[in-house]
């Protein structure tokens, strides 16, 4: 099989062209376009859709852009907290981590969790120490710092509950990204789905959660079958919105069971999950997925989501509203 996917999105919501300004646009849609040369260099030259998907994420985590790793936003005692999760399609092995504070790249050490553990999920302090044992790259606290960001959680604050919307520019003056923020509520969660040569599926999601979230949070990114799941029979998807519901609704694994059970789509199994059943309990947000044929489909309910994909033409194409 030569076909080669790879679809990638860094969150989704209240994101319009008219509180976007043309170099905050650039700079995301560069961003997302490095992300997607990341993974495809790697499918292109052979390279399997889970080391993809990794190099994919670690750009976007390494960004101050998005809300997960260095972008990560604070929860309710002025810290950051990520969580993260892979899955192989092709043996259904997974790992995830959650609620860490000193992972560079979580979703480098969530592949470790799969990978060199008997285990699915590490936590907190636990999944740090076992991050230290096999080499991952940890840095100070202080690495995750955004000065917007933190003014954000003070706001929020004010009105104590957790709130949805983070800040993601680095550009400008501090008070006119604070403001634009305000206006652009979002769902910060990245993450990629891939398909490989070999007709391999894989999926990643990484977040810094809600800000202003309490008591140890855990959002729907970690958990497989709720934010992130892969299965060669099927599919991969990676989902972003309001976790809650998307744990409640099993959104991943559901895509996979209607298209395994129901003979139905990609595309109508995704549509009427994020559409319909989603939208009817009050969720919004969207998901990325790439089925075992290489088919595509990135739907939301939101206003807009960040949002690309690159096949075997070789071309990237991102997109950030509702086109």
């Amino acid at each position: 099989m030569d076909t080669i996917v790879l679809v990638i999105h860094g969150g989704a919501g209240t994101i319009l062209k008219k509180n976007m300004t043309p170099e905050k646009e650039k700079a995301y849609k560069d961003k997302m376009t490095e992300a997607l040369m990341a993974g495809y260099s790697i499918l292109k030259k052979g390279g399997t859709g889970m080391d993809a998907v990794e190099a994919a994420i670690r750009v976007m985590e390494d960004s101050p852009l998005f809300n997960a790793g260095k972008g990560s936003v604070f929860t309710a005692d002025g810290k950051n907290e990520m969580d993260a999760a892979i899955m192989d399609g092709k043996t259904l092995n997974a790992g995830a981590v959650a609620s860490v504070r000193i992972i560079k790249n979580p979703i480098t050490a969530a592949r470790a969790v799969m990978e060199k553990s008997p285990h699915v999920m590490m936590v907190g302090r636990g999944a740090e120490a076992f991050a230290r044992e096999h080499g991952i790259e940890l840095v100070d606290t202080s690495y995750f710092y955004d000065e917007i960001r933190y003014r954000q959680l003070q706001e929020i604050k004010k009105h104590e509950k957790p709130a949805l919307d983070h800040a993601d520019d680095t550009s400008g003056s501090i008070q006119e990204n604070f403001d634009m923020e305000f206006k652009m509520k979002k769902f910060g969660t990245v993450g990629a789905v891939a398909l490989d040569k070999y007709g391999n599926l894989a999926a990643g999601t990484s977040t810094g959660g809600m800000t202003n979230k309490k008591f140890g949070r855990v959002g729907d990114s970690p958990i497989i079958g709720a934010g992130t799941y892969a299965n060669n029979k099927t599919c991969a998807v990676s989902c972003t919105g309001h976790g809650e519901y998307f744990i409640r609704t099993v959104t991943a694994y559901d895509v996979s069971a209607r298209m395994e059970y129901s003979g139905a789509s990609l595309g109508s199994a995704s549509g009427d999950i994020i559409n319909i059943k989603l939208k009817k309990m009050g969720g919004e947000g969207g998901l990325i997925a790439v089925d075992k044929n290489g088919n595509i489909a990135m739907p939301f309910n939101s206003d807009g989501m960040y949002r690309g994909y690159i096949n075997t033409d070789g071309q990237a194409k991102v997109f950030i509203y509702r086109e």
